[in-house]
């Protein structure tokens, strides 16, 4: 099936948006448009707008933003084409023809899907019956209630290897087989895959039954059994409890990864339902993203033993290169020994509540790694950890993320030493800790200024610069020759730009290559050698663009920290422009969901990348109106 733009587009002028989302929302008129407290957020005051001549909404607390189609994947947690396909109907519009192959699919799905269904209810009924006693005093000793056990649908399969497959007979070995709910061997008879354990549901984003996890009901091994891969169920893209937590993160505005179903369903018990787990793997890339979507920053809340935190260090590093702007991840520490099954049970939901108030950010969860991994006694240990620490940070995407890393590590690493500046403050906070940042006088939260030398590597620029930024920049280089330097390696990825933009930078690099002692005196004198007496002198006659540091009468910490975050911006933005407009030809190409979902997040990074430039702009024509 082919969704092509002109058939999305036609989708949503057929849909009236206000009226999808007034189904769960109470919307208030507003002149032209439509008020209300946001759902992805909690407020009081409403920020929430719907637009339905512009086919949008649009949250102004929490920049939450999208059309129709964006409304059902992130508000009711649909997959993309299964919210086209509710939405097309709802609209009286017929989807595009599948082939042969993708109708044979979608139709054996079908088939599974009840199957699945069914298998789910018959273990239910088992639990509830005089064979399900055992498992039903199993939930009693958890402290698991009726109501929760019923709510998770739990259910028992007896220790047999043929009730299921004669309860389900109606279906086939073929599709039972395929489903997971039987095994078949060479040329024996399929039998039941599940015997004498206790039944746990893991179901799909929209709440369908697609797999089972199972727990022995006394010894055995092994001790959880998990459905195999099928048609269904991907055990890298599914998270368990996914369907539940989806509308309860949007309440609490965050998710917590837990590591097993019991934990799961002792923290929903509990009053945390925006619990999730794995499925009996570690964290994958395609699972991160899933949290993602739910949570810029989930909470790893794995066991407090040995093996726990090693499963949550395995999760640092493997969401290191997907890290952007805002999105991250936090740690919550158990007690040795403790899980959070035993946590809640043991000490109630008040204490797990207070770990969950003080998570540990993930670099200092990576510091704090490195730092005990061998001993730092000589040189050439302590410059292993910079090496590891380095390599840490530049296996990160994107280019800003990177960029705070390996300035966050060599302050670390400084003041942990004993060396730099601010190292005395830093050794009175105590070692390894992180170093303060500070508001600006327009009240925005700073970063720890970055050490000198500290530069972005191995940034490519993929597209054209912004000519109005780039002349603020080069001006800014001009009126503070000392900032080139410490972004030499960034401004060298420069060079390649076309035009006279990329000749110029080329010639101010030149410039901090002949002489690291400069002024803007000296830098002018130098250019001008070179041909560029004009240009520059032009640049220094900037005072229109709106910067504080492309001004002659300007705090200078002030225009310092400006300037390294619009040269930030500078070099991030042609390859963001260059990744969107890939991602949307990919959109039009398949129209598939994981295109869907990478074009609304590159969108959504152009216009944090607007916001930041913007909030540079608009704070300094308050400031510097001459």
């Amino acid at each position: 099936m082919s969704l092509t733009p002109q058939f999305l587009d036609e989708l949503r002028a057929r849909t009236l948006l206000s009226g999808l989302i007034a189904k769960t929302v109470k919307l208030q008129k507003a002149g032209r448009e439509f008020r209300a407290c946001c759902p992805f957020h909690q407020e009081k005051t409403p920020s929430f707008y719907v637009n339905d001549d512009k086919g949008f909404y649009h949250c102004f607390g929490c920049s939450a933003h999208g059309d129709a189609i964006r409304w059902m994947t992130e508000q009711r947690g649909l997959p993309f084409i299964d919210a086209v396909k509710e939405l097309a109907q709802a609209a009286g519009m017929e989807m595009p023809e599948q082939d042969r192959h993708a109708a044979e699919k979608a139709e054996r799905a079908k088939g599974l899907h009840e199957a699945m269904a069914d298998a789910a209810q018959w273990f239910v009924d088992k639990l509830n019956g005089i064979e399900g006693a055992e498992a039903r005093n199993v939930l009693k000793r958890r402290g698991i209630t009726d109501d929760v056990a019923r709510s998770f649908g739990l259910g028992f399969a007896p220790d047999s290897r043929g009730k299921l497959k004669d309860a389900l007979k109606a279906y086939g070995d073929a599709m039972l087989v395929e489903s997971g709910m039987l095994i078949q061997v060479e040329e024996k008879e399929p039998y039941d895959r599940f015997r004498g354990r206790l039944m746990i549901p893991i179901r799909d984003v929209r709440g369908r039954v697609i797999a089972f996890g199972g727990r022995i009901i006394g010894d055995g091994e092994p001790k959880y059994l998990n459905s195999p891969e099928t048609p269904l169920f991907d055990k890298g893209r599914t998270l368990y409890n996914l369907d539940r937590a989806q509308a309860a993160a949007r309440k609490t505005g965050r998710v917590l990864a837990v590591e097993g179903y019991m934990d799961v369903i002792a923290l929903a018990q509990a009053g945390f339902d925006e619990a999730v787990a794995p499925l009996g793997t570690a964290l994958t890339e395609h699972q991160l993203e899933r949290l993602w979507r739910m949570a810029e920053v989930p909470l790893l809340c794995f066991d407090g033993d040995s093996a726990g935190q090693k499963a949550a260090l395995r999760a640092a590093h493997r969401a290191l290169p997907m890290l952007q702007p805002g999105r991250s991840l936090a740690f919550v520490t158990l007690p040795d020994g403790l899980d959070p099954d035993d946590l809640v049970r043991s000490k109630g939901a008040a204490a797990f509540e207070a770990l969950l108030k003080a998570p540990q950010p993930l670099v200092d969860r990576l510091w704090q790694s490195e730092i005990a991994a061998e001993p730092l006694d000589t040189p050439e240990q302590r410059a292993g950890l910079k090496r590891r620490l380095s390599a840490l940070a530049e296996t990160i995407a994107d280019g800003n993320v990177k960029h705070e890393y390996l300035a966050e590590f060599r302050t670390r690493t400084d003041a942990h030493f004993g060396r730099g500046p601010g190292a005395f403050e830093a050794r009175q906070r105590g070692p390894g800790a992180p170093a303060r940042g500070k508001r600006d006088r327009r009240g925005n939260w700073q970063p720890p200024e970055t050490m000198p030398g500290t530069t972005m590597r191995g940034v490519a620029v993929a597209g054209g610069l912004d000519p109005i930024l780039a002349k603020a920049v080069l001006a800014g280089l001009i009126r503070h020759p000392a900032e080139i330097a410490r972004h030499m390696e960034v401004l060298g990825s420069l060079r390649s730009a076309s035009g006279a933009l990329g000749k110029l930078f080329e010639a101010v690099i030149d410039v901090a290559l002949e002489d690291r002692q400069l002024d803007s005196g000296k830098v002018l004198t130098i250019l001008a050698r070179s041909g560029f007496d004009s240009v520059a002198s032009d640049l220094l006659r900037a005072d229109t663009l709106p910067f504080s540091f492309t001004r002659r009468q300007a705090d200078e910490a002030r225009a310092r920290e400006d300037l390294n975050e619009a040269i930030a911006v500078m070099v991030a933005q042609p390859a963001v422009d260059a990744a969107l407009a890939e991602a949307t030809a990919a959109l039009s190409r398949d129209g598939s969901e994981e295109a869907f979902t990478r074009q609304v997040a590159l969108s959504r990074k152009r216009q944090e990348l607007e916001a930041r430039l913007a909030n540079l702009m608009l704070a300094d024509e308050e400031d510097f109106d001459d």
